[in-house]
């Protein structure tokens, strides 16, 4: 046994073990699927220790991958806190910023503001994820979060922007009714939207519509609608930006819930941190007709 341990290694096999497979790991450590069978494999090998049970579902630990897990899981704790907190004395307006935001916001009213933002500090470049879990800001998956949520984590501070109101849309010409709703076909959230306000909305306000489309985005579900697919009920910011869109009256509307700039205590001094929230809470702000449903297309 070669008792050195890499912190590289260590990092794989805890995306690993928490990711469940080799493809999810890969995905949250930005490599292919390859790098991380090499490297999972020649740790085993240095350490003459069998760490994961390869089953058909996935990369389940061994009582000694569990052991060196918590140990890894501890160490990560560590250097994360400690990254946190040097980067957090970082007073240079330049470098890398990494932003966690929602599809729909990068498909209407994000771009333009983060064009503004580049046109005034040009010496940032911004990384920009749309993956729909809220990044975890701890392990510092991005730097920032703005997303719509309605309660933050405990861990994280920030503004409050504005409520998120939602609306029932359909495509210009296919324009509808309170009472042809139930007859009308609908584009919907899939299984793994079930427990967004969209879904839980429709599952009470017509529970027996004809579905013409399922899909996992509501950028995919404002698009099908677009297209004349069905109606769809969207965050206003979305449906009143998209051209070729219009309101249709319905009795209730999707629940609304809150727009938020969120970042971890331990980086909100950090120059292009502070300088990206300030500037990015006045100018969503400005946008809160929009955000609230009090621009209607």
């Amino acid at each position: 046994m070669d008792g050195r341990l890499d912190w590289e290694d260590l990092h794989t096999i805890l995306a690993v073990a928490e990711s469940g497979s080799l493809a999810g790991a890969a995905r949250r450590l930005g490599v292919n699927h390859t790098t991380v069978l090499r490297r999972v494999g020649g740790f085993e090998q240095r350490l003459g220790l069998r760490l994961f049970d390869r089953l058909p579902g996935g990369y389940a630990l061994t009582a000694g991958g569990e052991e060196m897990v918590a140990a890894a899981r501890g160490m990560a704790a560590t250097v994360e806190t400690l990254e946190r907190r040097l980067a957090g004395q970082d007073l240079r307006l330049d470098g890398t910023l990494r932003v966690a935001t929602a599809d729909t916001l990068m498909a209407s009213i994000l771009p333009p503001l983060l064009a503004q933002f580049r046109d005034l500090h040009p010496g940032i470049g911004l990384e920009v994820t749309t993956a729909n879990l809220l990044a975890n800001l701890t392990r510092r998956d991005a730097d920032v979060a703005i997303r719509p949520v309605p309660d933050p984590p405990e861990t994280l501070v920030g503004r409050r922007i504005a409520a998120v109101a939602f609306a029932v849309y359909a495509a210009a010409g296919h324009a509808a009714g309170p009472d042809d709703l139930a007859r009308r076909p609908w584009v919907a959230p899939d299984d793994s939207l079930a427990g967004s306000s969209v879904a839980r909305w429709m599952r009470q306000a017509v529970p027996g519509a004809t579905v013409a489309l399922r899909t996992d985005s509501l950028v995919g579900m404002c698009r099908a609608a677009l297209a004349g697919l069905g109606l769809a009920a969207l965050p206003c910011y979305l449906g009143d930006s998209a051209p070729g869109l219009v309101r249709i009256p319905v009795p209730s509307a999707p629940d609304s819930t809150a727009l938020w700039v969120l970042t971890h205590e331990d980086l909100r001094r950090t120059a292009r941190v502070s300088a990206f929230t300030e500037f990015m809470a006045a100018a969503l702000a400005r946008q809160r007709d929009l955000l609230e449903g009090r621009r209607p297309a």
